[in-house]
């Protein structure tokens, strides 16, 4: 695996690998890699000549700096495992690199930055187009892999690429858990052992919803009213949201009877985690899939 710190290198390397005709992987991350990141590199690995991975904690993407601050970082961890997975080449810029001191643009995807995650951390999204814009432009890659865990990020991104004409194909990969049931997320060491009891109640209760729906249950705002409550009543757990919207818009809706999904935040002493379920009416009467 190579280590590349500047753009002007990858864009020449990955240009030449183009004109040999290699197809590329593009899997963006800010590090402190786990299983649901090297999920990611092993199905860009399968479907692709060739990976880059990039890493960079994107300062413009935290609206709390202390939250920026406390990320974890080892680079050199994460390099490793990287490599361990194949990945040919680990995008590594400094900030200056990608916010040159003249930078001035933003990327703003509208309607689907206002609402969830964009509605409690303001200006988050703005950071995180903005960012995957100049990755996806700079890679130029075939496909690039994203979690469903970052539901929300997942559409933005879609959005973008449309929105935009870039012509990079969006993929999307299942949420990685615990045995228990707990979204994997680079926060998850900031628990404590008390907190990472506390936070199974995000997982459980999103199952827990599926399984009253699997009864007949397809009111929207009843769903998401049980799925608050049993957040609430967990010690530990302070709940931001929990509703259940369209999957693309994100915006409420009134029945699951087309599809739905869960989508909960809540923090745990200063951890702040997310989760999301897609949401499945019956196929009638009597019946469950």
């Amino acid at each position: 695996m190579e280590t590349i710190t500047e753009i002007a290198a990858l864009r020449q390397t990955l240009r030449q690998a183009m004109r040999e005709g290699k197809t590329i992987g593009l899997v963006p991350t800010m590090g402190a890699f786990h299983e649901g990141h090297l999920t990611l590199m092993r199905r860009a690995r399968a479907e692709n000549d060739l990976v880059v991975t990039t890493l960079f904690v994107n300062p413009s993407q935290f609206n709390d700096p202390e939250d920026f601050e406390k990320y974890p970082r080892d680079d050199a961890r994460d390099a490793a495992l990287a490599a361990a997975e194949g990945v040919d080449y680990l995008f590594m810029p400094a900030p200056k690199e990608i916010y040159p001191k003249e930078f001035d643009t933003v990327v703003v995807v509208r309607a689907l930055s206002e609402r969830l995650e964009g509605a409690s951390r303001p200006g988050h999204f703005n950071g995180v187009s903005t960012v995957v814009a100049k990755l996806l432009n700079i890679a130029g890659a075939d496909r690039a892999y994203f979690g469903e865990k970052d539901w929300q990020q997942l559409q933005l991104v879609k959005r973008m690429a449309a929105d935009l004409d870039i012509p990079t194909e969006i993929i999307s990969v299942p949420t990685v858990r615990e045995a228990d049931g707990l979204a994997l997320s680079s926060r998850n060491v900031r628990l404590t052992l008390e907190q990472r009891k506390a936070a199974t109640v995000l997982s459980s209760a999103l199952s827990d919803t599926q399984a009253i729906a699997d009864t007949g249950v397809q009111d929207a705002y009843q769903l998401a009213a049980w799925l608050r409550q049993t957040i609430e009543v967990q010690p530990g757990a302070k709940i931001d949201y929990a509703v259940v919207v369209d999957p693309e818009t994100l915006q409420e809706v009134d029945t699951i009877e087309n599809g739905a999904l869960a989508a909960v935040a809540a923090t745990f002493g200063k951890v702040r985690l997310i989760d999301n379920r897609l949401l499945i009416a019956p196929l009638g009467p009597g019946l469950r899939r």
